[in-house]
């Protein structure tokens, strides 16, 4: 779903869809669950930006998740708001809300 058209769809559509892409090499439609407690880095480069907020990406799973991020679209396109409201490091979006 597309933040153009996802205002048209209904509640149980958006609780089903919304925040998620059906995946373009098996068109698998099931949100993947990662079962992971943290996430390879390229090199230093990669982890001191990912660190820095320089470069959205995933740190370590409590921080930010693929799965969790679905989630939290979906509840935010449920409840009508642009965000899930977390403050996560994680999320570059999130900066101001960190104090």
């Amino acid at each position: 779903m597309t933040e153009d058209n996802a205002k048209s769809y209904e509640f149980a559509t958006k609780a089903l869809h919304e925040g998620y892409t059906p995946d373009p090499t098996t068109g698998a439609r099931a949100v993947p669950i990662y079962q992971t407690t943290s996430y390879q880095f390229r090199d230093t480069d990669h982890a001191a930006a990912l660190f820095a907020l320089a470069e959205p990406g995933n740190i370590y799973t409590r921080i930010m998740n693929p799965t969790n991020d679905v989630f939290e679209k979906r509840i935010a396109a449920l409840e009508g708001v642009i965000g899930a409201g977390r403050a996560d490091i994680g999320h570059p979006h999130h900066r101001q809300c960190r104090g």
